[in-house]
Protein backbone atom coordinates (compact mmCIF):
# COMPACT_ATOMS: atom_id res chain seq x y z
CA UNK A 1 0.00 0.00 0.00
CA UNK A 2 0.75 3.88 -0.12
CA UNK A 3 0.57 5.15 2.92
CA UNK A 4 1.44 8.91 3.94
CA UNK A 5 2.69 9.07 7.95
CA UNK A 6 1.67 12.53 8.75
CA UNK A 7 3.28 13.84 11.73
CA UNK A 8 5.39 17.34 12.96
CA UNK A 9 3.23 19.72 12.00
CA UNK A 10 3.12 23.34 14.94
CA UNK A 11 1.65 21.19 17.47
CA UNK A 12 3.54 21.72 21.03
CA UNK A 13 3.95 17.84 20.76
CA UNK A 14 5.74 18.23 17.35
CA UNK A 15 9.22 16.75 18.23
CA UNK A 16 7.36 13.65 19.98
CA UNK A 17 5.07 13.64 17.17
CA UNK A 18 8.19 13.26 14.47
CA UNK A 19 9.96 10.85 16.24
CA UNK A 20 6.70 8.60 16.53
CA UNK A 21 6.27 9.16 12.84
CA UNK A 22 10.18 8.47 11.88
CA UNK A 23 9.88 5.05 13.19
CA UNK A 24 6.33 4.34 12.29
CA UNK A 25 7.36 4.92 8.36
CA UNK A 26 10.45 2.28 9.32
CA UNK A 27 8.06 -0.13 10.79
CA UNK A 28 5.47 0.18 7.37
CA UNK A 29 8.51 0.01 4.99
CA UNK A 30 9.86 -3.04 6.95
CA UNK A 31 6.12 -4.77 6.14
CA UNK A 32 6.76 -3.97 2.78
CA UNK A 33 4.70 -0.54 2.11
CA UNK A 34 5.56 2.21 0.20
CA UNK A 35 5.44 4.92 3.53
CA UNK A 36 6.24 8.30 3.13
CA UNK A 37 7.00 10.84 6.33
CA UNK A 38 5.46 14.36 5.44
CA UNK A 39 5.40 17.08 7.71
CA UNK A 40 2.07 18.17 8.05
CA UNK A 41 3.18 21.79 8.47
CA UNK A 42 6.13 22.05 5.71
CA UNK A 43 4.23 19.40 3.19
CA UNK A 44 6.46 19.18 0.03
CA UNK A 45 8.42 22.93 0.32
CA UNK A 46 11.65 22.29 -1.22
CA UNK A 47 10.39 19.13 -3.02
CA UNK A 48 11.44 19.26 -6.70
CA UNK A 49 10.22 16.24 -8.28
CA UNK A 50 6.15 14.81 -8.92
CA UNK A 51 4.46 14.45 -5.56
CA UNK A 52 4.02 10.75 -6.00
CA UNK A 53 7.66 10.24 -6.49
CA UNK A 54 8.02 11.26 -2.79
CA UNK A 55 6.93 7.09 -2.05
CA UNK A 56 10.03 5.96 -3.14
CA UNK A 57 12.19 8.11 -1.01
CA UNK A 58 14.43 6.58 1.25
CA UNK A 59 13.19 7.19 4.93
CA UNK A 60 14.99 8.78 7.90
CA UNK A 61 16.98 5.98 9.97
CA UNK A 62 19.45 6.27 13.35
CA UNK A 63 18.64 7.49 16.55
CA UNK A 64 18.89 10.81 15.41
CA UNK A 65 15.35 11.28 13.67
CA UNK A 66 13.71 8.84 16.55
CA UNK A 67 15.03 10.84 19.31
CA UNK A 68 12.68 13.38 21.38
CA UNK A 69 14.37 16.74 22.47
CA UNK A 70 14.06 17.48 26.15
CA UNK A 71 12.47 20.92 25.56
CA UNK A 72 9.64 21.62 23.61
CA UNK A 73 10.13 23.33 20.33
CA UNK A 74 9.58 27.21 19.80
CA UNK A 75 6.67 27.04 17.27
CA UNK A 76 7.24 30.63 16.06
CA UNK A 77 11.02 30.05 15.34
CA UNK A 78 9.30 26.88 13.09
CA UNK A 79 6.89 28.74 12.17
CA UNK A 80 9.55 31.16 10.54
CA UNK A 81 11.27 28.29 8.69
CA UNK A 82 8.69 27.82 6.34
CA UNK A 83 8.66 29.78 2.75
CA UNK A 84 4.59 29.63 2.27
CA UNK A 85 3.41 31.97 4.35
CA UNK A 86 -0.19 31.22 4.14
CA UNK A 87 -2.46 30.78 7.51
CA UNK A 88 -2.84 27.31 6.02
CA UNK A 89 -1.33 24.60 8.80
CA UNK A 90 -1.39 22.12 5.35
CA UNK A 91 1.94 22.41 3.76
CA UNK A 92 2.24 22.55 0.43
CA UNK A 93 1.27 19.11 -1.34
CA UNK A 94 -0.08 17.89 1.85
CA UNK A 95 -3.90 17.33 0.87
CA UNK A 96 -2.82 16.62 -2.62
CA UNK A 97 -0.32 13.75 -1.78
CA UNK A 98 -2.59 12.32 0.83
CA UNK A 99 -5.47 12.39 -2.46
CA UNK A 100 -2.61 9.49 -3.79
CA UNK A 101 -2.31 7.41 -0.64
CA UNK A 102 -4.08 4.38 0.19
CA UNK A 103 -3.91 5.39 3.61
CA UNK A 104 -2.65 7.84 5.90
CA UNK A 105 -1.14 6.82 8.91
CA UNK A 106 -1.60 9.46 11.31
CA UNK A 107 1.43 9.66 13.71
CA UNK A 108 0.46 13.81 15.24
CA UNK A 109 -0.02 14.41 18.28
CA UNK A 110 -1.76 17.44 20.73
CA UNK A 111 -3.33 20.86 18.49
CA UNK A 112 -4.34 19.88 14.72
CA UNK A 113 -3.78 16.49 14.46
CA UNK A 114 -4.99 14.53 17.48
CA UNK A 115 -7.82 17.10 17.82
CA UNK A 116 -10.52 15.96 14.91
CA UNK A 117 -9.43 18.45 12.49
CA UNK A 118 -6.84 16.92 10.22
CA UNK A 119 -9.76 14.19 10.21
CA UNK A 120 -12.56 15.95 9.43
CA UNK A 121 -10.53 17.16 6.61
CA UNK A 122 -9.23 13.93 5.42
CA UNK A 123 -12.66 12.38 5.62
CA UNK A 124 -14.12 15.22 3.66
CA UNK A 125 -11.63 14.37 1.06
CA UNK A 126 -12.40 10.33 0.99
CA UNK A 127 -9.09 9.53 2.41
CA UNK A 128 -8.94 6.84 4.91
CA UNK A 129 -6.63 7.79 8.08
CA UNK A 130 -5.20 5.48 11.40
CA UNK A 131 -7.47 6.26 14.43
CA UNK A 132 -10.57 7.57 15.86
CA UNK A 133 -12.74 9.72 14.11
CA UNK A 134 -13.29 13.46 14.03
CA UNK A 135 -15.61 13.35 16.86
CA UNK A 136 -14.48 11.25 19.21
CA UNK A 137 -10.89 13.18 18.69
CA UNK A 138 -12.52 16.33 19.22
CA UNK A 139 -14.35 15.48 22.53
CA UNK A 140 -10.90 13.26 24.01
CA UNK A 141 -8.76 16.05 23.37
CA UNK A 142 -10.94 18.68 25.59
CA UNK A 143 -10.06 17.28 29.13
CA UNK A 144 -13.19 19.27 30.73
CA UNK A 145 -15.46 18.03 28.45
CA UNK A 146 -13.97 14.60 28.41
CA UNK A 147 -14.62 14.08 32.22
CA UNK A 148 -18.23 16.05 32.11
CA UNK A 149 -19.14 12.95 30.11
CA UNK A 150 -17.91 10.49 32.06
CA UNK A 151 -18.05 11.63 35.66
CA UNK A 152 -21.05 9.61 35.57
CA UNK A 153 -19.03 6.02 34.43
CA UNK A 154 -15.66 6.30 36.09
CA UNK A 155 -14.00 7.60 39.14
CA UNK A 156 -12.54 11.08 38.47
CA UNK A 157 -10.56 13.71 40.08
CA UNK A 158 -12.82 17.08 40.90
CA UNK A 159 -11.90 19.69 38.75
CA UNK A 160 -13.30 23.00 37.75
CA UNK A 161 -11.80 25.34 34.70
CA UNK A 162 -10.30 28.64 34.69
CA UNK A 163 -9.43 30.82 31.21
CA UNK A 164 -8.34 33.80 30.19
CA UNK A 165 -9.11 37.40 32.06
CA UNK A 166 -10.49 35.29 35.25
CA UNK A 167 -9.04 36.77 38.61
CA UNK A 168 -5.81 34.87 39.53
CA UNK A 169 -6.23 35.93 43.28
CA UNK A 170 -9.62 35.04 43.41
CA UNK A 171 -8.32 31.18 41.93
CA UNK A 172 -5.74 30.91 44.54
CA UNK A 173 -8.05 32.36 47.32
CA UNK A 174 -10.61 29.68 46.96
CA UNK A 175 -8.20 26.71 46.09
CA UNK A 176 -8.47 23.81 48.03
CA UNK A 177 -4.44 22.58 47.64
CA UNK A 178 -2.84 20.70 46.32
CA UNK A 179 -3.77 21.12 42.83
CA UNK A 180 -2.95 19.75 39.09
CA UNK A 181 -2.78 22.57 36.83
CA UNK A 182 -3.04 21.54 32.81
CA UNK A 183 -3.97 23.07 29.62
CA UNK A 184 -7.82 21.51 28.62
CA UNK A 185 -6.34 20.64 25.33
CA UNK A 186 -2.67 19.46 25.31
CA UNK A 187 -1.06 16.37 25.64
CA UNK A 188 2.84 15.03 26.75
CA UNK A 189 2.40 17.11 29.92
CA UNK A 190 3.55 20.12 28.60
CA UNK A 191 1.98 22.59 30.73
CA UNK A 192 0.73 20.81 33.51
CA UNK A 193 2.02 21.47 37.08
CA UNK A 194 1.11 20.23 40.64
CA UNK A 195 0.41 23.12 42.97
CA UNK A 196 1.40 22.37 46.92
CA UNK A 197 1.35 26.08 47.67
CA UNK A 198 -0.75 29.40 46.55
CA UNK A 199 2.72 30.42 45.03
CA UNK A 200 3.30 27.72 43.14
CA UNK A 201 -0.88 27.90 42.19
CA UNK A 202 -0.50 31.40 41.12
CA UNK A 203 2.81 30.83 39.09
CA UNK A 204 1.12 28.09 37.22
CA UNK A 205 -1.78 30.17 36.53
CA UNK A 206 -0.42 32.97 35.04
CA UNK A 207 2.12 30.59 32.80
CA UNK A 208 -1.51 29.03 31.63
CA UNK A 209 -4.03 31.98 31.65
CA UNK A 210 -2.07 33.76 28.81
CA UNK A 211 -4.75 35.24 25.77
CA UNK A 212 -7.18 32.10 24.85
CA UNK A 213 -5.60 30.05 27.67
CA UNK A 214 -8.04 27.64 29.72
CA UNK A 215 -6.70 25.45 32.40
CA UNK A 216 -8.29 22.47 34.50
CA UNK A 217 -7.23 22.66 37.85
CA UNK A 218 -7.73 18.91 39.34
CA UNK A 219 -7.62 17.40 42.95
CA UNK A 220 -4.69 15.87 43.40
CA UNK A 221 -4.53 11.97 44.08
CA UNK A 222 -2.43 10.43 45.60
CA UNK A 223 -1.21 7.06 43.98
CA UNK A 224 0.61 5.02 41.34
CA UNK A 225 0.63 6.10 37.98
CA UNK A 226 -0.98 3.25 35.81
CA UNK A 227 -1.81 3.55 32.05
CA UNK A 228 -3.90 0.93 30.10
CA UNK A 229 -3.56 1.24 26.40
CA UNK A 230 -6.83 -0.19 24.55
CA UNK A 231 -6.28 -1.63 20.57
CA UNK A 232 -9.36 -2.74 18.69
CA UNK A 233 -11.77 -2.61 21.69
CA UNK A 234 -9.80 -4.69 23.95
CA UNK A 235 -7.48 -3.55 27.20
CA UNK A 236 -4.18 -4.33 26.83
CA UNK A 237 -1.90 -4.96 29.89
CA UNK A 238 -1.32 -2.24 32.39
CA UNK A 239 2.10 -0.09 32.47
CA UNK A 240 2.83 1.55 35.46
CA UNK A 241 5.14 4.64 35.58
CA UNK A 242 7.74 5.53 38.34
CA UNK A 243 9.97 8.95 37.59
CA UNK A 244 12.95 8.72 39.01
CA UNK A 245 12.36 12.57 39.99
CA UNK A 246 9.05 14.91 39.90
CA UNK A 247 6.72 13.82 38.39
CA UNK A 248 5.89 11.66 34.65
CA UNK A 249 6.40 15.30 33.05
CA UNK A 250 7.29 15.92 29.63
CA UNK A 251 11.43 15.43 29.74
CA UNK A 252 10.71 12.30 32.19
CA UNK A 253 8.73 11.17 29.36
CA UNK A 254 10.59 11.15 26.39
CA UNK A 255 14.46 11.00 27.76
CA UNK A 256 15.17 7.26 28.17
CA UNK A 257 15.84 5.99 31.88
CA UNK A 258 14.07 9.05 33.49
CA UNK A 259 11.38 6.61 34.76
CA UNK A 260 11.00 3.42 35.30
CA UNK A 261 8.28 1.47 33.42
CA UNK A 262 6.87 -2.15 34.42
CA UNK A 263 4.94 -3.81 32.39
CA UNK A 264 2.53 -5.54 33.15
CA UNK A 265 2.18 -3.44 36.41
CA UNK A 266 2.16 -5.38 38.91
CA UNK A 267 -1.07 -5.06 40.36
CA UNK A 268 -3.76 -7.33 41.94
CA UNK A 269 -5.75 -8.78 39.15
CA UNK A 270 -8.82 -7.55 40.62
CA UNK A 271 -7.06 -4.00 40.12
CA UNK A 272 -5.93 -4.92 36.49
CA UNK A 273 -9.62 -5.58 35.56
CA UNK A 274 -10.93 -2.47 37.71
CA UNK A 275 -8.79 -0.57 35.43
CA UNK A 276 -9.51 -2.13 32.07
CA UNK A 277 -13.20 -1.82 32.88
CA UNK A 278 -12.61 1.98 33.66
CA UNK A 279 -11.00 2.72 30.28
CA UNK A 280 -12.91 1.10 28.29
CA UNK A 281 -15.97 2.99 29.59
CA UNK A 282 -14.50 6.11 28.59
CA UNK A 283 -13.71 5.03 25.19
CA UNK A 284 -17.08 3.89 24.57
CA UNK A 285 -18.78 6.87 26.00
CA UNK A 286 -16.47 9.01 23.75
CA UNK A 287 -17.50 6.94 20.65
CA UNK A 288 -13.79 6.28 20.22
CA UNK A 289 -11.87 3.68 17.71
CA UNK A 290 -9.11 1.68 16.47
CA UNK A 291 -6.44 2.51 19.45
CA UNK A 292 -6.27 4.82 22.45
CA UNK A 293 -4.79 4.89 25.96
CA UNK A 294 -6.08 6.04 29.07
CA UNK A 295 -3.81 7.33 32.22
CA UNK A 296 -5.56 6.73 36.01
CA UNK A 297 -3.95 7.05 39.31
CA UNK A 298 -4.45 3.82 41.29
CA UNK A 299 -5.04 5.05 44.99
CA UNK A 300 -4.33 2.94 48.04
CA UNK A 301 -7.72 1.60 48.36
CA UNK A 302 -7.46 -0.02 45.57
CA UNK A 303 -9.58 2.94 43.12
CA UNK A 304 -8.50 3.57 39.68
CA UNK A 305 -9.62 7.52 39.50
CA UNK A 306 -9.46 8.17 35.63
CA UNK A 307 -7.22 11.15 34.40
CA UNK A 308 -7.52 11.42 30.43
CA UNK A 309 -7.39 9.67 27.14
CA UNK A 310 -5.20 9.90 24.56
CA UNK A 311 -6.62 8.84 21.04
CA UNK A 312 -3.03 8.91 19.15
CA UNK A 313 -0.82 7.49 21.26
CA UNK A 314 2.73 7.85 20.82
CA UNK A 315 4.70 5.13 19.32
CA UNK A 316 8.65 6.89 20.32
CA UNK A 317 11.25 4.72 21.31
CA UNK A 318 10.08 5.52 25.54
CA UNK A 319 6.36 5.54 24.36
CA UNK A 320 3.75 3.04 26.46
CA UNK A 321 1.59 1.87 24.20
CA UNK A 322 3.83 -0.60 22.24
CA UNK A 323 5.67 -1.86 25.39
CA UNK A 324 1.97 -2.52 26.61
CA UNK A 325 1.16 -4.36 22.78
CA UNK A 326 4.46 -6.39 23.67
CA UNK A 327 3.46 -7.14 26.56
CA UNK A 328 0.25 -8.90 25.16
CA UNK A 329 3.10 -10.66 22.47
CA UNK A 330 2.27 -7.89 19.67
CA UNK A 331 5.72 -6.86 18.44
CA UNK A 332 5.94 -3.10 17.47
CA UNK A 333 5.84 -3.62 13.23
CA UNK A 334 2.44 -6.10 14.15
CA UNK A 335 0.82 -3.34 15.99
CA UNK A 336 1.39 -0.88 13.27
CA UNK A 337 -0.04 -3.38 10.54
CA UNK A 338 -2.89 -4.00 13.28
CA UNK A 339 -3.88 -0.19 13.44
CA UNK A 340 -3.80 0.15 10.18
CA UNK A 341 -5.98 -2.79 9.32
CA UNK A 342 -8.74 -1.88 12.03
CA UNK A 343 -8.87 1.67 10.82
CA UNK A 344 -9.79 0.75 7.28
CA UNK A 345 -12.55 -1.10 8.74
CA UNK A 346 -13.71 1.63 10.47
CA UNK A 347 -13.37 3.79 7.73
CA UNK A 348 -15.11 1.66 5.64
CA UNK A 349 -17.65 1.26 8.58
CA UNK A 350 -18.48 4.63 8.49
CA UNK A 351 -18.80 5.72 4.62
Amino acid sequence: MKIVVLAGGLSPERNVSLSTGTMVTEALRQLGHQAVLIDLFFGLEGWQGAPEDCFSLPSLTGEDARRVSAQAPDLEEVRALRQDRSASQFGPGVLELCRMADAVFLALHGACGEDGRVQAALDLLGVPYTGSGYLGSAIAMDKDLTKRLTAGLVDTPAWSTAEYGEDIDALVERAKLPLVVKPVAGGSSIGVSIAHSAGELRAALEWGLVPGGRVVLEQYIRGREIQVGILDGQALPAIEIIPKTGFYDYENKYQPGAAEERCPADIPPQAEARLAQAALAVYSALGLEVYARADFILDGEGTPWFLEINTLPGMTPTSLLPQEAAAAGIGYNQLCQRILDVSLNARRRER
